[in-house]
């Protein structure tokens, strides 16, 4: 298993977190009705959308669901370097009708299990002569309909849209396509083609995901703090620091106006002492005045402090 599986060896990274934010999106959109089957496609190579297809395929693993996944592109398929499993026999042995010059129909013979739990592949398997005319066979349409009386959702990474028709072909046959688009890759033009190709066909479009944004780490942790007991919008002012700064400059001050004055500056430290009291009750509590991010404005402040407190224990505050 490569490091492209971010949702399964960091599920709790802010990119899982998208993926998953994608996921419900994609729930919500096909709320109508059931989603079972969905292709990613793009409009050219090296957008990403093999990338996304598995971590997506991930996530809705982990939601509990059980997962086929379908390495479609055969001709350059590469899921199964993924996910580290064989890449034979595949999806173009099965499509062909034969393996090893048997006839077999049985598609557990092709479907491979991966180490994310309820998550299966088929990778493409043997590069064919002739991928599209597979496709457009009753044995893919076989296919789906039999992979949905064994599991909940099947995923198909497809081909580039523009250079080849295999996505376009799937697209007919599947209840929805997300399209892949890259930051500074994509053309526009290109995409406006692949979605007018795919709508010509009949084909049901989800949406588009915009990849390989660039995001600095460190700018999003200052912006965005995650852990899966408290959310808060922005670092809140630390007043008991505040507090202890003061009350060291007062003493500080009453040192060296008792050595410079002698007893002289008694009045004048009672003076000052008193003035720094007042100073001090300007200062708010910290638990108090803190205010409660709208993430948790359900909740109590007691509450809300409460875990505030245990995460500085557990973190070292």
């Amino acid at each position: 298993m490569r490091k492209e599986l971010v949702a399964h060896l960091d599920p709790k990274s802010p990119v899982s977190e998208t993926f998953r934010t994608l996921r419900t999106n994609i729930q919500f959109m096909n709320s109508n009705r059931r989603l079972r089957s969905l292709l990613v496609t793009s409009t050219m190579p090296s957008e990403g959308k093999s990338w996304v297809a598995s971590n997506l395929a991930v996530t809705f693993a982990q939601a509990g669901k059980r997962v086929a996944l379908i390495d479609a592109d055969m001709r350059k398929g590469r899921l199964y370097s993924i996910f580290g499993v064989e890449p034979r026999p595949g999806l173009s042995n099965y499509l062909s009708g034969y393996y090893e010059n048997q006839e077999s129909a049985d598609i557990d013979k092709y479907l491979k299990k991966t180490d994310v739990n309820n998550l299966y592949l088929l990778p493409a398997g043997n590069i064919p002569p002739n991928p599209s005319e597979l496709l457009v066979r009753r044995q893919m349409r076989n296919l789906l309909e039999q992979l949905k009386n064994q599991v909940d959702l099947i995923i198909i990474d497809g081909t580039p849209s523009k250079l080849v028709t295999d996505a376009v072909i799937l697209s007919r046959i599947v209840d929805s396509t997300i399209i892949v688009s890259a930051h500074n890759q994509t053309r526009k033009d290109d995409l406006e083609r692949v979605i007018k190709d795919i709508k010509n066909v009949g084909g049901n479009i989800a949406g588009v995901v915009y990849n390989k944004i660039p995001v600095s780490a460190k700018k999003y942790n200052q912006t965005y703090y995650y852990s899966s007991n408290v959310v808060a919008t922005k670092q809140q002012p630390d007043y008991e620091a505040e507090r202890r700064k003061l009350q060291q400059r007062t003493q500080n001050a009453l040192s060296q106006n008792t050595r410079r004055n002698g007893n002289h500056s008694e009045q004048n430290n009672r003076n000052m002492s008193n003035n720094i009291n007042r100073n001090n009750q300007n200062i708010p509590e910290k638990k108090e005045n803190m205010e409660v991010p709208r993430a948790l404005k359900n909740d109590t402040k007691d509450d809300w402090h409460k875990i505030i407190d245990e995460e500085r224990q557990n973190k070292n505050f």
